[in-house]
């Protein structure tokens, strides 16, 4: 059945990931969001809902309509302004929203789904997001489904987000990304590439992110490597080898001294 009356153009295919970086006073804020791939057999074009949820989340952040402590604040309202629109607009997401609190140089994240973070530190992990999964490859969304599909579209609150905080020092990197990331590179490889990070100046910090997200899209494509998604296959009982392609978003930050 095609809920959009045809608005998805037949053959097409959209990056269904979207990401957004916001700056107030009182905080740095990022995002990243997957739509959910499975609309698109129903005419809906995946990328329009994690597209707005983000955009309406960067608004909110530049508008001052947020509590830096309370990411899932942020993802409620964008959430909820989703739902009231006119027209409805139909999807899923997964969204993983951080927040750098200028004042208390603490970090405050919600993730909800399979996208997430890593906080590194002295070439180790010290803080990651807790992947949240109904069953295997099922991960938790936001959801607005057509009123003859509600309660068969799988969605979750905001407030099922997983909600961290914890202080950050100078020089911690912050690594933000959607599963196509996490799916096809174990940690490891991960840090490998973070330890080209000679400094953070705009241009160090674009490099690596550019770097990584091109290795995983590369380890993607292997039909022969065991990536961390074949390896989560297995583990559940699936004769699974191979990356696993997919839209990949990176967000590559460093915590820095604050300048005006």
């Amino acid at each position: 059945k095609d809920f959009r009356k045809g608005l998805l153009k037949k053959g097409a295919c959209y990056g269904d990931d979207a990401c957004f970086v916001a700056r107030h006073r009182s905080a740095d804020v990022l995002g990243v969001a997957d739509g959910v791939g499975g609309w698109r057999d129903y005419g809906v074009d995946p990328s329009q809902f994690s597209g707005t949820l983000m955009r309406t989340c960067e608004r909110l952040v530049k508008e001052g309509r947020f509590v830096p402590s309370n990411p899932i604040g942020i993802l409620t309202t964008s959430y909820c302004e989703l739902l009231q629109n006119k027209v409805p607009l139909l999807g899923s997401s997964t969204a993983c929203i951080v927040v750098l609190d200028r004042t208390s140089h603490r970090l405050h994240t919600a993730n909800l789904g399979d996208s997430g973070f890593l906080v590194v530190r002295g070439g180790e992990v010290v803080h990651r997001s807790d992947e949240q999964q109904h069953y295997f490859n099922t991960p938790f969304q936001l959801s607005i489904a057509p009123p003859e599909a509600e309660g068969v579209v799988l969605s979750d609150s905001p407030d099922a987000a997983d909600s961290t905080s914890f202080d950050v020092q100078l020089g911690d990197i912050i690594l933000t990304a959607t599963d196509g990331l996490f799916d096809n590179m174990p940690d490891y490889m991960i840090l490998q590439e973070l330890k080209k990070l000679k400094n953070s100046n705009y241009e160090s910090i674009q490099q690596t992110a550019r770097s990584i997200a091109e290795q995983a899209h590369e380890l993607a494509y292997d039909p022969n490597y065991m990536s961390p998604f074949a390896q989560f296959a297995c583990d559940n009982g699936l004769n699974v080898r191979g990356g696993k392609p997919d839209d990949i978003t990176v967000l590559l930050s460093i915590v820095a001294e604050y300048t005006d």
